[in-house]
């Protein structure tokens, strides 16, 4: 999720630990706890594209970087404020730590959680941003925070704030399996044979869903909103991998396709190559829009292939959020 989002959530749980005790000391610390484990992002800038990608949500996301860290950064605390015990600052960051991965398994992208295991745990059910998650939790975060350390009224707001929060992320699930059935309903009709289907919420919302249907030679994509009164329909979009078969001797492409789990196209404009990543979709609703979220240049120089994430465009994004106000209210 967002660091905003992880923020609130660290420091709500750090409130929940220690707050008591140490008032607002435990708000500040739960919140640093909370965006420690995204440091894997300022880390994956002095690595090339695909290794980026590997580290993002790995260790740093794990339970085993949860339980190294607690009990080293809770000694530290425990010298600087000694209001608190060794046991109740650790404990206070573990939580900091682990909800972090815990609540980022219900994205897209999802986590390493069980590392050093090679699965990714996602449940794709959230948007990395999504407003009603974090605005009421944030708002009862902030109530909270303004009562006097010992005051019922804060321990209760603060409660209020995690079992909204959590309540979000249990009717994301239901919601995500609504959606789920609508799709391989439509497929049934249609008479789409396909042997892999994956869906995951629209970008703030999860209202309107998107579904990825593998089938041999292409995949199909389409949008099903909770108003809609119409059937969903599907583009095809060619898998085209015949187009890599001369660079699979590459090893950064072969890590690059383990990484999307065989969810990408190719595609090829002015006789370049593009690895599309279709795991999170394109950026407009546009049926004729062939642009992904995450786009890559392939380029073999000197027997090397350099690989390159394609920018993103801030228009592209303000087209997107309009495109989406319209499709959540159906088709």
């Amino acid at each position: 999720m967002d660091s905003l989002t992880q923020i609130v959530l660290g420091a709500a749980v750090g409130e929940l630990v220690l707050g008591r005790k140490v008032g607002n000391k435990a708000v500040i610390y739960g919140a640093i706890a909370g965006t420690i484990p995204d440091l894997d992002v300022f880390i994956g800038n002095f690595y090339d594209t695909v290794t980026a990608l590997e580290i993002h949500r790995g260790f740093s996301h794990s339970i085993v970087f949860s339980v190294l860290m607690a009990p080293i950064l809770g000694y530290l605390l425990s010298r600087i404020h000694k209001q608190a015990s060794w046991k109740n600052w650790s404990l206070l960051v573990f939580l900091g730590l682990f909800t972090h991965p815990l609540l980022d398994c219900f994205t897209t992208w999802g986590t390493q959680f069980f590392w050093p295991f090679d699965l990714r745990i996602a449940f794709k059910s959230i948007f990395v941003i999504d407003p009603l998650y974090t605005l009421p939790f944030l708002i009862c975060l902030i109530a909270a925070s303004r009562c006097h350390r010992t005051s019922v009224k804060r321990r209760r707001l603060n409660r209020w704030g995690l079992i909204l929060s959590s309540s979000y992320l249990i009717l994301s699930l239901v919601s995500k399996g609504f959606a789920f059935d609508k799709f391989e309903n439509a497929l049934a009709a249609q008479n789409i044979t396909y042997s892999e289907l994956e869906t995951r919420p629209s970008p703030l919302n999860i209202l309107l869903w998107s579904a990825n249907v593998k089938t041999p030679t292409a995949f199909f994509i389409g949008e099903y909103s909770i108003f809609d009164s119409q059937p969903i329909q599907f583009r095809a979009y060619p898998k085209q991998h015949e187009k890599i078969e001369g660079l699979l001797k590459y090893e950064n492409l072969e890590r690059l396709t383990n990484i999307t789990h065989g969810w990408f196209t190719i595609s090829e404009r002015e006789n370049e190559l593009y690895f599309n990543d279709l795991r999170f979709g394109l950026v407009s609703l546009d049926p004729a829009s062939e642009k992904f979220v995450f786009s890559y240049h392939l380029s073999e120089v000197n027997n090397e292939l350099i690989i390159t994430e394609e920018p993103k465009n801030r228009e592209d994004a303000k087209a997107l959020l309009s495109e989406l106000w319209t499709r959540i209210k159906g088709n």
